[in-house]
């Protein structure tokens, strides 16, 4: 319906109503139940105009009417990728911006000029963003049609590819924020940027033909199990072999190339045939999770086996839904590559797929859109500008995610923050009471056999989650019940009458020495309250209880009773990663040595959904490479932990220690926790691939609760515990900005400090031969009596951290360069001694501020040590701030910030200067951002007290106001993995009711 500014009725008319349907350039999926609600829209006698890049056929097979009218462009790309199952996140963002950034201005007069000759009465987009702002602009209502939104799926790849992607996410919140209301389909992610929503059923592809008819049709036996491979084009490297399939089974493939040769048991589908009637012939579905083919799977009751498709968040919901109705199985992608099919598939048809909701989602939709077009109003208000995006962004997206208030949001979603407590400071277990019970809880439980819980609620509550996997596989032989995938893998993880080991290491506070860890520096690092849980159990080959496809993977080796690793992890529906890995343990082995550590790195980085498990499997390569130890037994392992990923709170490290400390309490080896952070630092930067220094493991091993670890990282000297006074207090601020120790910034400003290293080293070198040339030369009369030694030892510099600031600015800072392109710099120098970063020779390296950096904030670590240890007074807390919000600045200089954390700084600068908090005298005193940079966590210092909370408080108000982000506040500490040493349990007998 056109919006006429001065009519009181109704511009269209009842029975001839125009259409303009815009579709999402992402697959085809979108247009296939595009066609569902076309058909019903033509069928009541409307025009339909659509907007698309996908083929004429995807409508015309389904659709012949003179009311369809297709009209091919482009608007937006969807989610660019590598192969079926890779998504490009940066080509993605990079070609969004191509399509539908740079030409905006031209795309949105186009689009006004079409929809006004066309006379459009309604926009329907699915879900082309710019189409909800060309109809505002053209005056005409318009109304979004989609399971899922493209800001909350570029938001994630945002915060890989960098905060400069940022406006991407922003315009399209924006333009979404001109629709009228939003047709939600099943399956749905959260989607901020709406707040008016009308929830249809699924939306399927009617069938034409019966599966009688189709197998005639195709000369399929009734009897023979058939399988249909739906990827949208197949994965890369995937060559299909006769012996994939069982005997008595056929594969249907869609999306084959011509020239793809295929086994004698494998059939190619044409291009245009009709798949929901294939669908619904076939005994089970083999491919990845989008909207169409896990509705179509779910209408005809068909078990699908899934293959995970990595960085696309629409996944986990539609996983969720699929698995909710007994209807989906996940095939890890190494299976699916390498043909271990067999237990996929018999599991698949042992389901009993029981979805019995409404399936003609596409007669509603168009029913709704059709009572808009003549003028019914189903949203609640006409806000509109700034304020209907802010509140859109903010109040949509709280209304999707807080439970009860959006009953249909799937369960475990709305329940993931209490359960797994991310994302909520308040979902903390310090009462007395529910401590105690917690405590008699785990005693009624587990004989404990050795160790301490020393009081620690988390670990109580893991234990107590042991004891419910003990009940949970005892009832899952005997029900159907739903249960979350990874607490169902894990319930026959361990033998309940063997002793089970556990460690616990927490993450860390970085308070001073961040980035500069790698240049020598000393640190201050303090444990925080949030930890990693790990539980071990070793087995007897014989004895292994081994998921199925691990199984069927033995046997096709021909292998018996073979050593297995088998690793659940917690939280994966949360990060869109497997839940499960595992691997024959023989696979570590290269002959008679282990392989090395650029194979393993190979080997865990070709399923992006697992590669999770180098931070965990990587711990046994590194004990069988440096300490000789050989695994004889297999080895389960649960990990759990509550260190949030991706806030710059070492939650990967906290994972590598925890497990090594497992492990190695499991098979009775004495490793020293200065140690033990040392091999867990090889993990990471060796096998994840990950160049970070080691603080973040000696923090997580050797810290202790209230105290700040001070360390001078050459390469792991501890000095030893610092005491927090007891007037001071540290808090993490996360910013809601995904930190990745892995990221690109993080990598370059380390290469930029090791090049300047190399050049202060050759210039020293040049110093020192001119002085002995020279006699008593140039340089000799003004340095000190003992000046030559002085350049001899910074021409041999291990460390940045070893030169002195004063030294830096009189003699080096004007040789080096602000930056060096990377060419030049290997063809002057030839390396730069870094042996975890590989310069790009085509990259830009800025050289200056990195190599400053660390001189200076050795200094100001040393100082802040020291003003710890000095009297109470607000003199002392100044200083402490001061140089806290001085490391903070040097971050940025070197590129290492980002818009988040840098308004939490500015937050707590302004309420530092505030006029209250000057007469009621001060509370906090700084703030800076944290570790790798680039985004994550804030840390802040000041005075212990009620108002310093009360004021870090409104800090996370007014973030949340200004962003729509309620950033997670880290308060407390907890004793490192060494401190809490390990647990020796076994389960005691369960009484039977």
């Amino acid at each position: 319906m056109r919006i006429e500014e001065e009519a009181d009725g109704v511009s269209a008319s009842r029975n001839h109503l125009v259409f303009a349907y815009y579709v999402t350039g992402h697959g085809f999926g979108h247009a296939t139940r595009v066609v569902e609600v076309v058909r019903h829209l033509i069928l009541a006698g409307h025009d339909v105009h659509v907007v698309t890049g996908a083929p004429d056929f995807v409508f015309t097979s389904e659709v012949q009417s003179p009311r369809l009218f297709i009209r091919k462009v482009l608007l937006d790309c969807g989610a660019v990728q590598a192969d079926a199952l890779t998504v490009d996140r940066l080509a993605s963002l990079e070609k969004y911006s191509e399509t539908a950034v740079v030409p905006r201005e031209s795309i949105l007069k186009t689009e006004v000029e079409w929809l006004t000759s066309i006379k459009a009465d309604l926009v329907v987009s699915d879900v082309v963003p710019v189409a909800c702002r060309a109809a505002a602009d053209a005056g005409i209502r318009s109304v979004c049609v989609t399971n899922f939104s493209w800001d909350f799926i570029y938001a994630e790849y945002v915060m890989a590819a960098g905060s400069h992607h940022r406006s991407i996410v922003w315009q399209i919140a924006e333009d979404y924020s001109h629709c009228e209301f939003l047709i939600r389909l099943p399956g749905y992610c959260p989607m901020p940027a709406f707040r008016d929503v009308i929830d249809v059923p699924l939306v399927v592809r009617r069938l034409h033909r019966s599966r009688k008819e189709v197998r005639k049709e195709l000369g399929i036996e009734e009897d023979a199990k058939l399988v249909i491979l739906n990827f949208g084009g197949q994965p890369s490297g995937w060559k299909l072999k006769e012996e994939f399939l069982p005997p008595g089974w056929l594969g249907l493939v869609c999306g084959a190339s011509d020239s793809q040769e295929l086994p004698p048991n494998f059939r190619k589908l044409a291009k245009d045939a009709y798949t929901p009637d294939i669908i619904a012939a076939s005994d089970c579905m083999l491919g990845k999770i989008g909207y169409g083919t896990v509705s179509e799977a779910l209408a005809f009751k068909l078990p699908f086996v899934f293959v995970r498709r990595d960085y696309f968040n629409e996944e986990p919901f539609l996983r969720n839904m699929l698995e909710y109705y007994q209807s989906g199985v996940e095939m890890i992608r190494r299976d699916l590559l390498t043909g271990h099919w067999r237990p996929y598939l018999e599991r698949a048809i042992s389901l009993k797929p029981c979805y019995e909701g409404g399936i003609n989602g596409g007669e509603v939709a168009a029913q709704v859109l059709q009572e808009t077009a003549i003028g019914k109003n189903w949203a609640s208000d006409k806000l509109s500008g700034a304020r209907r995006l802010r509140d859109a962004i903010i109040l949509g997206y709280q209304l999707q995610r807080v439970p009860g208030r959006d009953m249909a949001i799937p369960e475990w979603y709305a329940n993931a923050e209490t359960e797994l407590r991310i994302g909520s400071p308040t979902c903390q277990m310090s009462e007395n009471d529910e401590q105690s019970s917690l405590m008699n809880s785990c005693i009624e439980d587990f004989e404990i056999l050795h160790g301490d819980l020393q009081g620690l609620s988390d670990t109580m509550t893991f234990l107590k989650s042991l004891a419910e996997l003990d009940s949970a596989y005892e009832s899952e032989k005997a029900t159907e019940k739903r249960q979350i995938r990874e607490r169902k893998a894990a319930a026959g993880l361990f033998n309940w009458e063997e002793e089970i080991f556990v460690a616990r290491a927490p993450g860390r506070l970085d308070v001073m020495g961040g980035i500069a860890d790698y240049s020598g520096s000393l640190v201050l690092q303090m444990p925080i309250r949030e930890a990693c849980h790990v539980a071990v159990q070793r087995h007897q080959p014989s004895k292994h209880r081994l998921w199925k496809h691990a199984l069927a993977r033995q046997e096709a080796k021909g292998q018996s009773s073979t050593p297995v690793l088998q690793i659940v992890s917690y939280g994966s529906e949360l990060s869109n990663r497997s839940p499960t890995f595992d691997m024959d343990l023989s696979d570590f082995m290269d002959g008679d040595h282990p392989m090395s550590y650029e194979k393993a790195k190979i080997y865990f980085s070709q399923d992006p959904s697992q590669k999770w498990a180098a931070y965990v499997a990587g711990v046994i390569l590194v004990l069988m490479t440096e300490l000789g130890v050989r695994f004889e037994e297999s080895i389960s392992l649960l990990v759990s932990s509550l260190v949030p990923e991706g806030k710059g709170v070492s939650s990967s490290a906290s994972v590598e220690v925890a497990t090594m400390s497992a492990i190695a309490a499991a098979h009775g080896l004495s490793i020293s926790p200065r140690d033990l952070a040392l091999l867990c630092q090889k993990v990471e930067n060796h096998i994840v691939g990950a160049p970070c220094g080691v603080m973040d493991q000696m923090t997580s091993a050797c810290g202790e609760a209230n105290k700040l670890l001070a360390m001078v990282c050459q390469p792991a000297e501890v000095l030893g515990l610092v005491e927090i006074p007891g007037h001071v207090r540290f808090w993490g601020i996360d910013s809601g900005i995904r930190h990745s120790v892995g990221g690109a910034d993080y990598g370059s400003v380390r290469v930029g400090a090791f090049m300047g290293r190399t050049i202060i080293k050759s210039a020293a070198s040049t110093i020192m031969s001119r002085s002995l040339s020279n006699g008593n030369g140039m340089n000799l009369d003004e340095l000190e009596d003992d000046g030559f030694e002085l350049p001899k030892a910074e021409a041999s510099l291990d460390y940045l951290c070893n030169l002195s600031p004063h030294r830096y600015d009189a003699l080096y800072v004007k040789i080096l360069p602000e930056s060096i392109l990377g060419e030049a710099f290997l063809e002057k120098y030839a390396d730069h001694g870094d042996p975890v970063t590989v310069i790009d020779p085509k990259r830009n390296y800025g050289v200056r501020a990195p190599t400053r950096h660390p001189i200076y904030e050795n200094f100001r670590v040393k100082a802040f040590k020291a003003l710890l240890t000095s009297a109470n007074s607000d003199d002392q807390l100044t200083a402490l701030g001061e140089l806290i919000y001085q490391c903070h600045y040097s971050y940025s200089a070197c590129g290492l910030g980002s818009d988040g954390t840098d308004r939490l700084v500015q937050l707590v600068q302004e309420m530092q200067h505030s006029k209250s908090s000057k007469l009621d005298g001060g509370a906090l005193y700084g703030a800076k951002i944290t570790g790798g940079g680039s985004g994550g966590t804030v840390c802040a210092v000041g005075r212990n007290c009620l108002k310093s909370s009360q004021q870090i408080f409104e800090i996370q108000q007014r973030y949340k106001a200004a962003t729509g982000y309620l950033p997670y506040i880290f308060e407390g500490s907890s004793p490192g993995a060494g401190k809490f040493g390990h647990l020796r349990i076994r389960r005691r007998s369960v009484k039977l009711n």
